[in-house]
């Protein structure tokens, strides 16, 4: 990224600020006690309801539960600075384990239960996992590991039924007798340890404090005219996996801080989710675009169905206007705004400001403003330069939102956070006359499948394991449904008659579904620059010209 090392005399930025003013963060806090600064006011009020179950846990009880969990999770060796990983669908215990995790001075980190024992072993082993809290259905694929490290294995729905030796939820982490106190901890202590391949490469333990949480949160709901204008009175609906920076933030942590009641889903399905809405009167969904357009397309859903909400949030990718409109005539009653965000960037570089208690008009397109207490600047990812209104560049952020670093891993920290403190997130986009943000192309290499990071670089590095697989480069294909799907340019060793459903097969057995090869292009070679880095540009033209390689490249079936 030679934006990074080639930074604009300050002199010569432009930057741009919110269209609210700043405001009075307490970075000071540590998470939890900002999160649960106004119990007093809310404590009898809803706080957490279980959609699968129906169960509904107070403030009061939420707050108890996370200090019994700290007492448990103390109990079963976590300390100060000890990881948890949360290997969770979206369920109440997700909450009261981070929560608990956090009044320790420990961090989570956050993993998809359905990713495959490969990934979820690495991700455990570079975030020096502690202890693991699961579902008795991915207990197998954590057994292994686990017994290796002497770790242990908590399920929040009992043992698996085989339990060799996991513990039930219920039993090790809920003692009769609460943390008395919480542990010391530095505002600039780690919390949250989210994977995110950030602009390249493989994926990388994201360092989030709780200054960064808290400093993120408050950037959206505290204020005046907060920019996310919500409170005690409003429902939200928690459909998007918490294990996903942006639900993490954006719904739990900051629904805790408004006061909201938060119904959690386990996955989404139109059935439920009308079920839920109506049931409990949602006022606030915050979606990303593939629901989006499974709302919009589908005959099950109608306005009257979702008469009672009255925000919808979109994030994670960018959602076109015929989506919108489309969309819109489901949901009449609501106001739709789109945010943009980076897991290092804490994650919510801006917000639609129709959300705030003082709204301001929406344009087609936009993700918003950057949100308040930050900085952004745009430059000129070549030379970077900074660049000013109507001009597109990398977008960079600074802020205490921002990322502490990676983990272990200062080289690429130095590559993503420069030596003044700003974020370079490998997004092209430009700042308008009237200071919204337009995305336009991205430099990074990531792909984006209905939200989910798909790393170029994990998939190439199993391609070349196979024997007759001599290269491999994976870039992402536009596709209607999902926004982007990875496609493989593979060049085979000579001799090979190896086929596209073979290929496709031996990643499926490896990685987790959203990051499953969809088509497969046989070339001569894969194009690289003279340093050896793959040229994927070169590659999603020729994708684009509807040209998958050179001519003497074929696609085998």
């Amino acid at each position: 990224m030679g934006s990074v090392a080639a930074d604009a005399p300050a002199a010569t930025e432009t930057v741009f600020r919110s269209r609210l003013p700043d405001i009075e963060i307490p970075a000071h806090l540590t998470l939890q006690d900002y999160c649960f600064e106004r119990l007093p006011e809310v404590a009898a009020r809803p706080c957490l309801i279980d959609g699968q179950t129906g169960a509904v846990h107070t403030y009061a009880e939420v707050s108890e539960l996370s200090r019994r969990c700290a007492a448990g999770l103390r109990r079963l060796g976590v300390g100060k600075g000890d990881v948890v990983m949360n290997l969770l669908r979206n369920c109440p215990e997700f909450a009261f384990v981070f929560l608990g995790a956090a009044r320790l001075g420990a961090a989570t980190t956050t993993a998809n239960p359905f990713c495959t024992p490969h990934e979820i072993h690495r991700q455990a082993s570079a975030a020096g996992a502690r202890l693991i809290v699961t579902e008795a259905c991915a207990v197998d694929k954590v057994r292994a590991f686990a017994a290796e490290r002497g770790i242990p294995v908590v399920t929040v729905d009992g043992p698996a039924s085989d339990d060799g030796g996991c513990l039930a939820f219920d039993e090790a982490l809920l003692p009769a007798e609460p943390l008395a106190a919480d542990e010391q901890v530095d505002p600039d202590d780690v919390v949250a340890l989210p994977y995110s391949s950030g602009t390249t490469g493989l994926p990388k333990g994201v360092m989030l404090t709780h200054r960064s949480l808290v400093t993120s949160v408050a950037q959206q709901v505290d204020g005046e005219n907060p920019n996310l204008y919500f409170g005690p009175n409003d429902v939200l609906l928690c459909v998007l996996p918490l294990f996903h920076i942006y639900s993490l933030n954006s719904v739990l942590l900051a629904g805790l801080r408004a006061g909201c009641a938060i119904v959690i889903m386990r996955k989404f399905d139109h059935g439920a989710l009308v079920r839920l809405v109506r049931a409990h009167a949602v006022t606030v969904a915050p979606f990303v675009p593939p629901i989006v357009v499974e709302i919009a397309k589908s005959d099950r859903v109608t306005a009257a169905d979702l008469a009672s909400i009255r925000m919808v949030m979109s994030g994670a990718a960018p959602m076109g206007k015929d989506l919108q409109d489309a969309f819109m005539a489901k949901i009449p009653n609501a106001v739709l705004g789109q945010g943009y965000g980076m897991t290092e960037a804490g994650p919510v570089l801006s917000m639609c400001l129709a959300f705030a208690k003082e709204p301001f008009g929406v344009k087609s397109g936009s993700c918003g403003t950057v949100v308040r207490n930050a900085e952004l600047k745009i430059v000129d990812p070549d030379t970077g330069a900074s660049l000013g209104r109507n001009l597109p560049g990398e977008i960079c952020i600074r802020g205490n939102q921002i990322m502490k670093g990676y983990l272990n891993d200062p080289e690429s920290t130095k590559n993503t956070i420069d030596k003044d403190g700003w974020l370079h997130t490998g997004d092209i986009g430009y700042v308008d006359d009237d200071d919204e943000i337009f995305i336009v192309d991205r430099l990074k290499e990531i792909i984006k499948y209905k939200g989910f990071q798909v790393p170029p670089a994990e998939l190439e590095a199993l391609l070349i394991t196979h024997a007759e697989i001599k290269d491999a480069a994976v870039v992402s294909m536009q596709d209607e449904l999902t926004g982007e799907v990875p496609v493989a340019f593979i060049v085979r060793i000579e001799g090979s008659e190896i086929s596209e459903s073979e290929i496709k097969q031996f990643v499926a057995k490896e990685v987790v579904f959203y990051k499953r090869i969809h088509k497969v292009f046989f070339a001569d070679s894969v194009p690289k620059s003279p340093a050896g880095k793959i040229l994927r540009k070169d590659l999603r033209a020729k994708l684009a010209a509807g040209i998958p390689g050179s001519e003497s490249t074929q696609s085998k079936s």
